[in-house]
Formats: C-alpha cells, sequence, structure tokens
C-alpha cells in the first residue's frame, strides 16, 4: 500500500504544489488531535464520572481561576471523589474529610511519591533539585525526611526557641515603628515577609535577614514567589500538553529558567557563607551544620539543598500567607481581638505585651484562632499532588499504581459533615471540636514535617501581636477566602495589599519590653 500511495502524493506534489502544502497543514493537524484523543480517552481511570472536557486541554480552561473551590463546586455534582483531564493526564480529585481519610489514610505508603512536571521539576528544578515536599518518592526522599524529621521534631523545636524570640520581638518592632506609635497605617507584607525569611535563613544557615531593606531580601522574596507559581495546576500547560514542550520559544521555560539561575546565585552564596563560618568555627547550630556534621546522615550535596529549599518555600508559603490573611480580618473583627485579649489576660497583663516566648502554647483560645486561620486561609488548598506507587481501591473502584491524585485540602477542610457553619469563621469551633480534623498541612506520609514549628511560630506571633497591639483596619479590602485573593490563578494565594494601624494597648509598656529585649540581645551578642 504504501508503496502505491507514495509515488501518489509525490505526483500531486509536483503537480499541485501549493494546494499539497494546503492539505497538510490541515491533515497533519487533524491527525494529531484525533490520535491524541485517543491516547487520552484509553488513560482515563475506570468507574470515575467527572465533568466533560475539551479536546487537547482538558478541564484546564474551568479550572484556570480558583481551581480548589472550583474542585469543591463539582464534587456536588459528582461526587467526593471523582475525576478530571489535565490535557493528557487523567487526575482524581478527593474532596470530603471522610474520602480523604479513607485514600490518604488508608493508603498511606501506596501515595508516597510525587509526579513529575516538566516544568517545575526538569526546567527550574534540574540545577538545586527539589523541596522534600515536591520530590518522588526515592531512597535519596527517605534520608533527606529522615533528617528534616530529626531536625523538626519537638525537642528539636524546644532548642529554636531563642530564634522565634529575636524574630517575633522584631517583628512587634518593626510594627511599632513602622505604624509610628500607631499613629499611621501600615502596610504589614514587607514585616510578615521579613519574620518568615529571617526566620528560615536562622533555623536552616544560621545567618538572619535583619532588614527588609537587604536586596537579597528583596531578591529571594520575588524569586519565590515566582517559583510558587511553577506549581501551579493551571499555570504551565506545557506539563499536560506534551507537543508543547517541543516550542524553542516558549515563555514558561524560558522564565523557569531564568527563576531557577537567580535561585542558584543565593543558594549558592548562602551556602559559601556557611561553608566558610564553620570553617572558621564561628557558626551558629542551625539544620545546614548540624546535618553536615552527622555522619550518619549521608547526605550529598544536592540532598542538602533539597532541605535547604524545602526550609525556605515553607516558611514563605505557610507563614506569609496565613499571616497577611489573619492580620486582615483580625483588623475587621474586634470581638476576636477582645476575646483573644480575655483569654490571654488570665496568663499575661498588659504590662508584658511580649508575652513569654517558651510558652508552650498555654492559651487555648490563641491555638484555635491558629488553627481556625488555617482551617480558612488553607495556605495550600489543593494540596501538592501525589502519584500511587501502587494499586488502590476506593469503594470497589481501582485506582492504578502510576496515577495522579490531588487532595483538595480546601474543600475537606470546608466540609459541612465535619462542620455545620463551614463557610464562618469561628475559632471557638477548635475548643468545641479539638479533634477535628485539619488538613492545611496534608494527611498521611507526605504530610508538611514543618507542621510542629509553624504552629509554634504562628502561636508566637498571634500572642505577641495581639497582646501588643489592638489592630485597627485603615483601609478598605476583602477578607475571603476566594473572593479576596489577588491571585485567583495562583497555587498558593494571597489577598489584596491592604493597611492596618498597629495601635499600641500600652505604649509606655511596649517601648519599655522593646527596650529591654534589645539590651539582652545585645549582651548576649557580646558575651
Amino acid at each position: 500500500m504504501i508503496s502505491t500511495i507514495l509515488p501518489l502524493l509525490s505526483a500531486q506534489f509536483a503537480d499541485h504544489p501549493i494546494r499539497s502544502v494546503l492539505a497538510l497543514l490541515v491533515f497533519v493537524p487533524v491527525c494529531y488531535v484525533v490520535s491524541n484523543e485517543c491516547v487520552r480517552y484509553s488513560r482515563r481511570i475506570k468507574g470515575f464520572k467527572g465533568p466533560r472536557n475539551w479536546p487537547l486541554v482538558g478541564n484546564i480552561p474551568d479550572i484556570k481561576y480558583n481551581a480548589a473551590d472550583k474542585y469543591r463546586e463539582w464534587s456536588k455534582t459528582f461526587g467526593p471523589v471523582y475525576q478530571i483531564q489535565l490535557g493528557n493526564e487523567p487526575v482524581i480529585v478527593v474532596n470530603s474529610a471522610e474520602a480523604a481519610k479513607k485514600i490518604f489514610g488508608g493508603n498511606s505508603q501506596a501515595l508516597s511519591s510525587r509526579p513529575v512536571f516538566w516544568t517545575f521539576h526538569k526546567v527550574l528544578s534540574n540545577t538545586a533539585g527539589t523541596t522534600i515536599g515536591t520530590s518522588p518518592f526515592n531512597e535519596s526522599l527517605k534520608r533527606r525526611r529522615k533528617g528534616a524529621a530529626s531536625a523538626l521534631n519537638k525537642p528539636a523545636i524546644a532548642t529554636y526557641i531563642d530564634h522565634l524570640d529575636l524574630e517575633t520581638k522584631d517583628f512587634v518592632k518593626d510594627g511599632f515603628e513602622s505604624g509610628k506609635a500607631g499613629t499611621v497605617g501600615v502596610n504589614p507584607m514587607p514585616m510578615i515577609e521579613r519574620l518568615s525569611l529571617s526566620l528560615s535563613l536562622t533555623l536552616n544557615w544560621g545567618t538572619r535577614m535583619g532588614s527588609r531593606h537587604d536586596p537579597m531580601f528583596h531578591e529571594i522574596c520575588e524569586v519565590e514567589a515566582a517559583i510558587s507559581k511553577f506549581r501551579s495546576t493551571t499555570g504551565n500547560l506545557q506539563d499536560y500538553i506534551p507537543i508543547l514542550r517541543l516550542n524553542p520559544f516558549s515563555f514558561g521555560t524560558k522564565l523557569a529558567k531564568e527563576h531557577r539561575n537567580r535561585r542558584d546565585v543565593y543558594l549558592t552564596r548562602l551556602n559559601r557563607d556557611l561553608d566558610d563560618r564553620m570553617e572558621k568555627g564561628i557558626h551558629k547550630p542551625c539544620i545546614q551544620a548540624n546535618i553536615i556534621q552527622d555522619k550518619e546522615a549521608s547526605l550529598n550535596k544536592e540532598e542538602l539543598t533539597s532541605i535547604s529549599l524545602t526550609m525556605l518555600s515553607g516558611g514563605l508559603d505557610t507563614i506569609t500567607t496565613l499571616v497577611q490573611w489573619s492580620v486582615a480580618l483580625l483588623a475587621q473583627r474586634p470581638d476576636i481581638q477582645d476575646k483573644a485579649i480575655k483569654e490571654m489576660r488570665k496568663y499575661y497583663s498588659d504590662e508584658e505585651p511580649l508575652a513569654d516566648a517558651y510558652d508552650d502554647q498555654k492559651c487555648g483560645y490563641i491555638v484555635a484562632l491558629v488553627r481556625e486561620c488555617l482551617r480558612y486561609y488553607t495556605v495550600l488548598r489543593l494540596a501538592l499532588p501525589r502519584a500511587t506507587v501502587k494499586d488502590v481501591v476506593y469503594e470497589g473502584k481501582l485506582i492504578p499504581a502510576g496515577s495522579t491524585i490531588y487532595l483538595n485540602a480546601w474543600a475537606c477542610n470546608m466540609d459541612p459533615d465535619v462542620w455545620s457553619d463551614p463557610e464562618a469563621f469561628r475559632p471557638e469551633r477548635w475548643l468545641e471540636q479539638p479533634d477535628a480534623p485539619l488538613f492545611t498541612y496534608g494527611l498521611g506520609y507526605r504530610m508538611c514535617a514543618g507542621s510542629l514549628l509553624a504552629n509554634r511560630e504562628l502561636y508566637l506571633v498571634f500572642l505577641r501581636m495581639l497582646n501588643s497591639f489592638e489592630l485597627v483596619q485603615d483601609s478598605e479590602v476583602d477578607v475571603h477566602p476566594v473572593r479576596g485573593s489577588s491571585d485567583p490563578t495562583s497555587l498558593v494565594t494571597m489577598c489584596q495589599p491592604y493597611k492596618i494601624i498597629f495601635k499600641p494597648r500600652n505604649e509606655k509598656a511596649l517601648r519599655e519590653a522593646l527596650r529591654a529585649a534589645d539590651e539582652r540581645l545585645a549582651e548576649h551578642e557580646k558575651a
């Protein structure tokens, strides 16, 4: 047949070159679309319903904005567990607390890996590696998780209290000085970013970001925010549509390489600075140095960098996002501030604005407030995707090994079967149901390793901030977690910029507490 067709095609091209080229331009794309649709259909997971999808792109156009909330909406039609198609990739989406418990809690080892994405894993991360949270399962990951676990368990966190003390004190000081003792409104975002970044740097490299005017502060914040967007399920079409990877002028690939190179610069600088201090014997205890000195850890340079990136991105994602939303909401909810003060006064007077840094979460209302902020403003609304390494069976339906599964943490945290009023912001719910599930840190084997540290840090931030200041709204901002999003396409969503007034509750006591804290620090550094 081929010997018959080829001469005919050659003759057609010779006799009608223009018509033949036009026909070819139509025929080739049509063939590609038809064959690709056959591939897409064959890859669908049998037995799972889901929304209709478009040729080539699947459901990507439907989830461009507020993807987690769209998945939650679809669950009302297709049930708590259903299937979507992102380009060529079928994905199982889990949207209820009960289903999440069955699938992620009951199949922890089978869901121990991550899918590999072209842009994030093969372009952006090919020089510095990936974070622990984004790495596929392998022996290297097991070593890194073990190293991180030893650095982030409860006894280890107790050794970081002095760092938490310093950074939260400087956060309060920044609010006091930037707001000129409560006389002008300030945008708290740079303060929050400095707090998050400085703590990450201190814990991991033993160096801090003392000023938000440092050029490296702006560079790290800008690059890490951009890199976070490369993990978005809607921002990188080439991850799901393979033919787009052939485009030599791909803007996404070019941008990923640019931010990869910029990140390599400050990672190299931070690592070299630590190596130099360790060689001179003047380094401070930190995670990176502890692991380097631990001969049993046996981590190579890439694995050490992976842990560094985990601390860096985790701090900036979790703390920055949550505190930004929470401060905006609290400024609009004086009733919650009043309740918090009433409970804090059982432990601290207004003469003690900088509450004890060693307070291990003894004020129950502040603990509940932190948990409610984590629930209501679910930082990573669509938890990092899982890849199955073994078959998983859910209600008699097979999810084969190699499948991608999404935990819709946002939908699970807003589950009406867990809460009678999920749309309300009400910290008291955690006093009423202290054992209720919280999905913000994920679930199962790959849940966030730094959750204990994050909770301890958030508790101290909220405790000192509310004990020092009355938060007063100075500009209008929508604090609804969906409507108020500044970038509804982002994986980690922030609210719109705003200003608030940090009004000291006891200005004289706060001035004195900050002065005394600075003196203690100066004496400690001299010693």
